[in-house]
């Protein structure tokens, strides 16, 4: 193990190692939802839990670097949705059900990064650990989400004289809705995903619909 430990440190680019560890632990996460561990990570790695910590610090340091691999994925998507040739109300809604299948396809990921385990107050014994809590994490995560979709919103609605403040306060309340009705949607599953995407889209169609597109601009 140690002559694999050290080549797994010495033989490859940090970057590949670092890609490499959090492809192991998007594995484990796959499994085990919030109550991944670092022991569960290492072992998954073929690593001990003190390499894994040189990497990232501690369980707060993964997650924050699995957080933003999964983040930036999502919001491509995002983007892609709300460019997309189709008509106004079409991109609210496919907008929409990229975020919400997004989780469904990948529930355990969305509880990791959405939801503290029932022992995350447990320390992993042999390392860092004491006091992890991912609801504590989450939050930051949320409002990259809110800052990131308002700028998409700035750049394409024309607002008015004060766009950019009301860009930034539909930006984290669409991602705040998003958030708090796919939670509820994925934890209960009252009604289709189809069914609940038009029914936000329709909540949020009133005021978005008369905007008028930017002159000159790509137009939302």
């Amino acid at each position: 193990m140690a002559t694999r430990q050290q080549s797994f440190d010495q033989d490859r680019p940090a970057d590949q190692r670092r890609r490499e560890l959090l492809e192991a632990a998007d594995r484990v996460v796959l499994r085990d939802g919030p109550k991944a561990s670092m022991n569960a990570i290492a072992a998954e790695a073929g690593i001990t839990k003190p390499i894994l910590y040189r990497h990232f610090g501690d369980k707060g340091g993964l997650y924050r670097a699995l957080a933003k691999r999964h983040t930036d994925a999502l919001l491509d998507s995002l983007r892609a949705a709300l460019d997309a040739p189709a008509g106004r109300r079409e991109r609210v809604e496919a907008t929409l059900d990229t975020y919400l299948a997004a989780i469904e396809t990948r529930p355990q990921v969305y509880r990791f990064l959405m939801h503290p385990a029932e022992n995350s107050d447990r320390p992993d014994p042999g390392g860092p650990e004491t006091g992890f809590d991912v609801g504590r994490h989450s939050a930051p995560l949320l409002r990259r989400l809110g800052e990131e979709l308002a700028r998409v919103i700035h750049d394409r609605v024309e607002l008015g004289p004060d766009g950019e403040r009301l860009a930034r306060v539909w930006g984290h309340g669409i991602v705040g809705m998003m958030h708090a009705a796919g939670d509820w949607w994925l934890g209960e599953r009252p009604c289709s995903r189809a069914e609940l995407v038009n029914s936000l889209a329709d909540l949020l169609w009133g005021r978005l619909a008369a905007v008028a597109d930017r002159a000159g601009g790509p137009g939302f």
